[in-house]
């Protein structure tokens, strides 16, 4: 049993305010006038879609910016060597990640889309699906888990060295298990697409993040970093929504064109990021992992990284296959399944941490 001296230094859940706790809500209204927008006025997103650098859009990489520097202003890097003591979480989200998520998916893929779902799918782009979900599952998610990291008050540092560790594999990773997975001898990996988004999304903010940092802290001190960040949360979270716009105005003519499918294809995507997370989150608590590292490992367990997957699915089976559709519908999914699963996480928080008392 723990001592009482444990105990008291539990912190209550973190209490999210009046705009956080209707996140759920402001994503349905966005989500619906993102394609609302792009149906009726298609030019505005259709110009901002073409501002892509090795298939990166750039409109959504600032956005992303916006999100993930108030979060990255948190991170200390004079404590990251305290990470490795939290080698539990760090193996639990590599093992998921790469031992389970993509398998996972590959069975999901088959039961769902090669067996239960056959009949009301496209005969010819049956194994087309199956691949693009596939490809989504083996890119794991870096920007975006630094959103679902702060909205749970999960450990900044935690978060940072876990996705470098997450890009450092993929490098190694990504190419062999889809190539094994789709049964090919060799795969075009769009090197490029995963260059610039690791620059884009972590070299970049990271860089920008620490320098403000310093600055704050040399200028005002811990007071002033904590303005800071208060001012800036409204703004990461209006980013959050205003990505959610435009992404679904880019997408909004599929939406329309291909309801059906595209609620199919979604089945085993939802069921994989809800299995995921759930096998994360119980083996960290299984483990003792803190609840503010549990958390982020979960999440970083069950999100994708889809700039990387889209690009590879285009490449590899063209901009109008099943396979580019299957990860367009993974971006679609995305946001509303992740929250469901931060609220989750939260709202869990007196069972975890009952099982570190007992």
């Amino acid at each position: 049993m723990s001592s009482v001296t444990d105990a008291g230094r539990r912190t209550a859940a973190p209490a999210l305010g009046t705009f956080e706790r209707y996140l759920t809500i402001w994503v349905a209204l966005c989500i619906l006038t993102g394609i609302v927008l792009g149906r009726l006025v298609p030019g505005p997103f259709q110009a901002l879609g073409r501002m892509t650098v090795a298939e990166v859009n750039i409109p959504v990489a600032v956005l992303i910016w916006l999100m993930i520097v108030p979060m990255l202003l948190k991170v200390d890097f004079g404590a990251l060597h305290r990470v490795a003591e939290q080698w539990r979480g760090i193996a639990v989200t590599v093992c998921i990640n790469w031992l389970v998520k993509p398998f996972s998916m590959a069975l999901l893929g088959w039961l769902f889309i090669g067996w239960l779902f056959r009949p009301f799918l496209p005969a010819g782009q049956i194994d087309s699906y199956i691949a693009g979900l596939i490809i989504l599952a083996a890119a794991p998610c870096t920007a975006m888990v630094f959103v679902w990291s702060n909205l749970t008050d999960g450990d900044p540092n935690f978060t940072l060295s876990q996705v470098a560790l997450n890009d450092t594999i993929m490098v190694f990773a990504f190419a062999p298990i889809v190539a094994l997975l789709l049964g090919l001898s060799s795969i075009t990996v769009p090197w490029t697409t995963l260059f610039l988004s690791v620059v884009l999304y972590i070299v970049v903010p990271v860089i920008a993040a620490q320098l403000w940092r310093r600055s704050l802290l040399t200028q005002g001190g811990e007071t002033a970093l904590s303005g800071t960040l208060r001012t800036l949360q409204p703004i990461s979270l209006i980013a959050l929504l205003a990505t959610l716009v435009l992404l679904f105005g880019f997408q909004g003519e599929q939406i329309v064109r291909q309801p059906l499918i595209i609620a199919l294809l979604a089945v085993p995507i939802i069921i994989q990021v809800y299995l995921n997370a759930g096998i994360a989150y119980g083996l960290n608590r299984a483990l003792g992992v803190p609840h503010n590292v549990a958390c982020p490992s979960a999440l970083i367990g069950a999100s994708n990284f889809f700039e990387l997957a889209v690009a590879a699915a285009i490449a590899l089976f063209g901009f109008q296959s099943g396979a580019a559709l299957a990860t367009v519908v993974g971006v679609l999914v995305e946001v509303p399944v992740m929250l469901s699963v931060v609220r989750i996480v939260l709202r869990s928080r007196g069972w975890y941490e009952h099982a570190r008392t007992v």
